[in-house]
C-alpha cells in the first residue's frame, strides 16, 4: 500500500522526545526519516534508563520507529560534505539543538537555503524567538511550569503539580508534525522552503487554552462556579488548582470502588452533565431526585455537589471499577474507569487497534510501543523496529552516490 509520505526524505537531527516524536510519527505515514547520529553514542536516550545491558533502552526504541540511522561526524569535512549532499536531496530538516547550534556547525537558515531552497527546516525550541526566556535550556517539567499547566494542576491546598503525560515533549513533537505538513503543501503552491518552528512553552499553552478561558472570566465575574471552591472557598485573582474537577463547566470526580484500600487505582472518574442527570438518578436508585429542587439544576447542585459524590461512592462501594462503569455505560452516563499502564498494555481493544503494538527487535527481542494514535480508513500504518546506531550508514551514502571504496574511506577517517 502507498503511504501518504512516500517520497518525503526527512533528515531527522533530533535527539531525546519532542523533536523524535515527531519525525517518528511522519515515518508511520510514509516518510523516509533518516536519523543523523553521533557515531560511537547516538541519541543520548539510547543509553538512558536501560533495562537490558548493550540495548537500546525503551526511551530510545518507543520514540523511533520506522526510522533509519545514519552516523555523521559533522565536525569533520568529510561529514560536513555528505551533510550537505544529504540537504540537497532531502525535503525536510528537523532539529532540537540549543539555540544557534546550526549556525555554529556552518548550516545557518542561509546556508540551508542556499543548498536546498525548497528545503523546510524545523525547529523545537523551549521559547519563541525573541521571548526574554529564548536562551533558556527547556526540558518536559520545565516546559509544563512555563506553559500554565502546573499552576492549575494538583489540589489547591498542594503545591504545583506536574502531569505524567508528556505535555511538553511529545505534545510539541505533535505540533511541529502538523506545521511541517503545513509546510510541504505550502512548497507546493510557492516552490519555496521556509522555517518552521514550535516552540514547548507555546505547545504546552495551547492544551490549557481552557485555563486561559478561566483567567478571563475569573477576572470579570471573580469565580469560577464549576470549580470545587465555589460557593463555599474563596477565589484569588488567579485560576486555582481544582483537583479532579471536570475542566468543561461539568462537575466530575475520581471516585472510590471496591477494592480502592489495597488497589490504589480501584476508581472511576464520573461526569455530573446537565442532560445526564435523570438516567444519573435512574442509575443510582435516585428517581426522587429527579425533580428535587434541590438537585434539579446544576447551580443547585454545586453547594453540596461532594454530598452526591459520597452518595454515589456509597453506591460504588461493591463494585469494582469495571463492574460500575459497566452499569454507568448503559445510561449514557460519562465516565472510565482509572486504568494502570499495565492495564492499558494489556487490553486487547488497544492490541486489536494497533494503539499497542508488540515489535520485534534485533537486540531487545519483543517489545511494546505504541502505535498510531491517528486512524484511517485506507490505512492502517505499521511500526518497525527503531534502528540500530548507524544501521542504515552504508545505504544512505550507496544512495548518495558513494562507492564502497568511498565509504571504507569514510570508515578510516571516522567521518562516520
Amino acid at each position: 500500500m502507498t503511504k501518504p509520505l512516500e517520497g518525503v526524505k526527512i533528515i531527522d537531527f533530533t535527539h531525546v522526545q519532542a523533536g523524535p516524536a515527531c519525525t517518528q510519527l511522519l515515518a508511520w505515514f510514509g516518510a523516509d526519516v533518516i536519523k543523523v547520529e553521533r557515531p560511537g553514542s547516538g541519541d543520548v536516550t539510547r543509553n538512558q534508563l536501560r533495562d537490558i545491558p548493550d540495548a537500546d533502552a525503551l526511551y530510545f526504541t518507543m520514540l523511533n520507529s520506522n526510522k533509519k540511522s545514519l552516523t555523521l561526524d559533522t565536525k569533520k569535512p568529510e561529514g560536513k560534505e555528505v551533510l550537505e549532499k544529504l540537504i540537497r536531496e532531502s525535503d525536510v530538516l528537523v532539529e532540537n539543538f540549543g539555540p544557534g547550534a546550526l549556525d555554529r556547525m556552518g548550516f545557518s537558515w542561509e546556508r540551508l537555503n542556499e543548498l536546498n531552497p525548497k528545503m523546510i527546516v524545523a525547529s523545537v525550541k523551549g521559547f519563541s524567538d525573541g521571548h526574554h526566556y529564548d536562551d533558556l535550556k527547556v526540558y518536559e517539567n520545565v516546559a509544563q511550569c512555563a506553559g500554565g499547566a502546573a499552576s492549575t494542576t494538583g489540589f489547591w491546598d498542594g503545591p504545583p503539580t506536574i502531569s505524567a503525560a508528556a505535555l511538553g515533549d511529545s505534545n510539541t513533537g505533535m505540533h511541529l508534525a502538523i506545521g511541517i505538513l503545513t509546510a510541504l503543501l505550502g512548497r507546493d503552491k510557492t516552490g519555496k522552503g521556509q522555517k518552521v518552528a514550535v516552540s514547548m512553552q507555546d505547545s504546552v499553552l495551547n492544551l490549557c487554552r481552557v485555563k486561559l478561558r478561566d483567567q478571563q472570566r475569573l477576572e470579570r465575574v471573580g469565580y469560577l462556579e464549576e470549580y470545587p471552591q465555589y460557593p463555599h472557598g474563596e477565589f484569588s485573582d488567579v485560576v486555582p488548582r481544582g483537583g479532579n474537577a471536570g475542566g468543561g463547566g461539568q462537575p466530575g470526580w475520581v471516585l472510590k470502588c471496591k477494592g480502592w484500600e489495597t488497589d490504589p487505582n480501584a476508581y472511576i472518574y464520573f461526569t455530573i452533565q446537565g442532560h445526564a442527570w435523570e438516567p444519573i438518578c435512574k442509575a443510582l436508585g435516585k428517581p426522587e431526585w429527579i425533580n428535587d429542587p434541590a438537585y434539579k439544576t446544576a447551580e443547585a447542585r454545586q453547594p453540596h455537589i461532594f454530598e452526591i459524590f459520597g452518595t454515589i461512592e456509597a453506591w460504588l462501594s461493591d463494585k469494582t471499577k469495571f463492574e460500575a462503569v459497566d452499569i454507568l455505560r448503559k445510561f449514557d452516563i460519562p465516565c472510565a474507569p482509572v486504568l494502570t499502564m499495565k492495564e492499558l498494555a494489556n487490553d486487547p481493544s488497544l492490541r486489536a487497534s494497533g494503539t499497542i503494538v508488540e515489535v520485534p527487535h534485533k537486540k531487545r527481542g519483543s517489545y511494546l510501543t505504541v502505535g498510531s494514535p491517528i486512524k484511517f480508513s485506507d490505512m492502517k500504518p505499521e511500526v518497525t523496529a527503531s534502528p540500530l546506531l548507524g544501521e542504515h550508514t552504508d545505504e544512505v551514502l550507496a544512495g548518495l552516490g558513494y562507492s564502497k571504496q568511498d565509504i571504507f574511506n569514510l570508515r578510516e577517517i571516522k567521518a562516520v
